[in-house]
């Protein structure tokens, strides 16, 4: 082998060497080859390490590390003796299961007499008047003759103008019950202020927008409710709404409250979770079932005229901001809410697909109808004409007469030549109308 050879070869190896260890004592190598391997070994003094780890925690931390060391010992000595372990796991076991069968309330709900009916709705009744806003809400309730029901024929709550009733139903969680027929109180509250009006009596861009402000108006009204319930010491029902699919506009009024509580009856809490609402997705849901209900029926628009939608647009939602107390909380974002993309766009590609669609058919129908007015106005004219109907003449006020005779010319009748025969018609001027009927020449 040539040494050329061997010094490509050593110059491969060092190139594509991972690493090399060595060892030394106290700098000072007893040995001829110190390569021991390609991993890096480490080697501490124990009570260095002690040292170190005692300087990172602190007492408290001990304490609680060995408290799970202790822990630890008790499981392991369990597992020593399985018999003791699982009696154990088994005894805990149980004791989770009966809480979570306690936790399940809809086991007991769904089995509700209705004696245990009406003593529930009673004691939600008694929760909601420790709110100051719903307390009002079922005063205004009592007053219109308004009754609060369980029934099993509606899906979670409903608010029946017709017979002055909210239905609730039975075999739910008492604190969805309680929030469910706060919200109805408040779309009652809506009806006797007039802004619990359909959407679909309006031009389809403004019913987008009064049915999403409708809705967000009661959620903001149920917050509210929680969060008064909350400073009177009812707290589960504020936690109910934390973990439920409002806890991000619980949040957002939760914030203002916390900065500065008088946010709560100056609007300023109100509005911020009206914004949020929009914010959110919700606004998809609510446009895809308006949609769908103009699809349905779309022909039973009021408002023609854009300009007086938008005005009764903005009335309504100054309107659904009113409250038994305190400051209209979106009186002053009304023009705001009406111009802002925010609260009028259809952000989602399907629902403004559906949108556009409706609004064009709609202004088609209405070009269609205007035109066959027009056919049929122009119809009718001729039509009395025809029939010597007497029309007045909006110039002059004269009127014109129309008599239809019909001259005969047989062979052996006398012919008019060179003049046509003529009567007089009637009226201050008139106009004969003459039909000549001729044989054929056969006859």
């Amino acid at each position: 082998m040539s040494d050329s050879y061997k010094d490509f070869c050593n110059a491969h190896m060092i190139e594509h060497r991972v690493c090399g260890v060595a060892y030394t004592i106290n700098d000072f190598q007893p040995v001829i080859c110190t390569h021991i391997g390609d991993q890096p070994l480490y080697y501490f003094d124990d009570e260095e390490i002690i040292e170190e780890e005692e300087a990172l925690f602190d007492a408290e931390e001990l304490g609680m590390l060995a408290h799970e060391v202790n822990a630890l010992k008790e499981e392991i000595l369990g597992f020593e003796d399985p018999a003791t372990f699982v009696e154990e796991r088994t005894m805990v076991a149980h004791t989770e299961f009966k809480e979570n069968m306690e936790d399940l309330s809809f086991m007991n709900d769904f089995y509700l007499t209705p004696d245990m009916q009406k003593q529930r709705l009673e004691n939600i009744m008694v929760m909601l008047s420790e709110s100051r806003l719903a307390s009002s809400y079922i005063n205004i309730a009592e007053k219109y003759g308004v009754e609060i029901k369980m029934s099993e024929q509606v899906e979670k709550a409903f608010y029946d103008r017709r017979s002055g009733s909210i239905y609730v139903y039975p075999h739910m969680n008492m604190l969805d019950q309680l929030l469910l027929v706060s919200r109805e109180l408040r779309r009652h509250w809506q009806h006797r202020q007039g802004a619990l009006i359909n959407p679909l009596r309006f031009t389809p861009e403004n019913a987008i927008l009064i049915n999403r402000a409708q809705e967000a108006d009661l959620v903001v009204s149920v917050i509210r409710v929680a969060w008064e319930l909350q400073l009177a010491g009812k707290r589960d029902v504020w936690e109910r709404v934390e973990n439920s699919p409002l806890a991000d506009l619980a949040r957002a009024f939760a914030r203002e409250a916390f900065l500065d509580f008088r946010t709560i009856n100056n609007g300023t809490a109100g509005a911020s979770v009206f914004e949020a609402w929009f914010l959110s997705e919700r606004c998809r849901q609510k446009d895809k079932k308006i949609i769908q209900q103009m699809l349905a029926d779309h022909n039973g628009y009021v408002f023609e005229n854009d300009q007086s939608s938008y005005k009764v647009t903005t009335e309504l939602i100054a309107a659904l901001g009113e409250m038994p107390f305190g400051k209209n909380y979106l009186a002053q974002h009304a023009h705001v809410i009406m111009d802002d993309p925010i609260f009028i766009e259809v952000r989602d590609r399907s629902n403004a697909n559906f949108l556009w669609f409706i609004k064009f058919e709609r202004t088609f129908k209405e070009a269609e109808q205007e035109l066959q007015s027009e056919s049929d106005l122009s119809t009718h004219d001729v039509r009395h004409d025809l029939y010597n109907i007497k029309s007045q003449d909006k110039n002059n006020g004269i009127t014109h007469t129309a008599d239809i005779i019909q001259l005969f010319e047989h062979p052996q009748a006398n012919r008019v030549t060179g003049k046509n025969q003529k009567v007089a018609g009637q009226g201050g001027k008139g106009a004969d109308v003459i039909r000549f009927e001729h044989w054929s020449s056969g006859q």
